[in-house]
């Protein structure tokens, strides 16, 4: 009888014993408003593998810098649930503070800078601690909030004032505001960051802030035939990973813009769901998810053809879509 060596058996028993860690699982997350759950599909044959329960109203999602971890914002429990990757399971929970929406990470993952829309602040959490260590006022009903590249300056949009604030998180002060159009929502900054777009939901456009002075370089304009202009309401944006092409989600007009960066222009309208929201690019950037808020569900479009090539049930209200690849 082969008996295996007193070495393999441990270094089998080692590997048993440790924990599971996931890494480009090709795993599609998307949070459900209304169903109080993230939904994890399979990127390949986009089936559902696995619902996980989180707080009451999950929205914003986004994973640590090394996608172990996937953090979503849970609006009606005031706090952000931390999904396991490996497991699929809720294994954290951190209060935040009244109505959590979106969120960004400083680059080390070590900071999560959170708005609280009802607060009108920017709330600063130490990830290791998981405890508040400031906050920033900012303007009324805060959203979308983006973190520079190098972690000195923290973007907060304001939907009722109209504003974008710069706040230097070291300092917990504003330095600088930018009236944009009208209810800004999301960000999305050129891979140089020399550029900050902003999404304005009721201004029917997206603003332009050259990063450099905090100024507003030009406003776009989108004018979909067939809507009203009350109809176009631009939320999510997303960029390609070479900074040449934004995708502007838009709202009640049910489609995607499709944006040269460069020069500005507006090459096309993507008919997708009822409501499109918050949308992102998988990593080869042939693929991009748009959740459909009032049809439930999700597009995916081939970014060459420029067409929806997948309608996928996500529960109600689909919200944010994170990919882990």
């Amino acid at each position: 009888m082969n008996r295996m060596h007193p070495l393999a058996v441990a270094l089998a028993a080692a590997l048993l014993a440790a924990p599971a860690v996931a890494k480009d699982t090709g795993l599609v997350f998307i949070s459900s408003e209304k169903d109080n759950a993230v939904t994890a599909l399979d990127g390949k044959t986009l089936e559902v593998v696995k619902v996980i329960p989180t707080g009451k109203r999950p929205r914003d999602l986004m994973f640590s810098p090394d996608h172990t971890k996937l953090y979503a914002a849970c609006g009606d429990a005031d706090r952000v649930d931390v999904i396991d990757v490996a497991t699929l399971a809720v294994t954290g929970r951190i209060p935040v503070g009244e109505d959590p929406e979106m969120f960004d990470l400083s680059p080390d993952g070590r900071t999560l800078y959170v708005s609280r829309e009802e607060d009108s602040v920017l709330g600063i959490i130490d990830l290791a601690t998981r405890k508040q260590t400031g906050e920033v006022k900012v303007g009324g009903e805060p959203e979308g909030v983006l973190v520079s590249a190098d972690g000195r300056t923290v973007y907060v949009t304001s939907e009722v004032a109209s504003l974008v604030s710069a706040v230097d998180p070291v300092a917990g002060k504003v330095m600088k505001t930018a009236k944009v159009g009208n209810r800004p929502r999301r960000f999305a900054m050129t891979p140089d960051g020399t550029q900050l777009w902003v999404t304005n939901e009721l201004g029917a456009s997206v603003s332009i802030i050259e990063t450099a002075g905090h100024t507003v370089a030009a406003t776009l304009k989108f004018e979909p035939k067939g809507f009203r202009a009350d109809d176009v309401s631009p939320v999510g944006i997303t960029m390609s990973a070479d900074g040449r092409t934004a995708y502007v989600a838009l709202g009640k007009a049910n489609h995607v813009a499709v944006v040269d960066v460069a020069s500005r222009a507006v090459q096309d309208y993507i008919l997708v769901g009822k409501r499109a929201w918050g949308l992102t690019l998988d990593r080869s950037g042939q693929r991009l998810f748009v959740a459909n808020g009032l049809s439930d569900d999700v597009s995916v479009v081939d970014t060459a053809t420029r067409k929806a090539v997948k309608t996928i049930r996500a529960g109600r209200v689909p919200h944010s879509i994170a990919i882990d690849d």
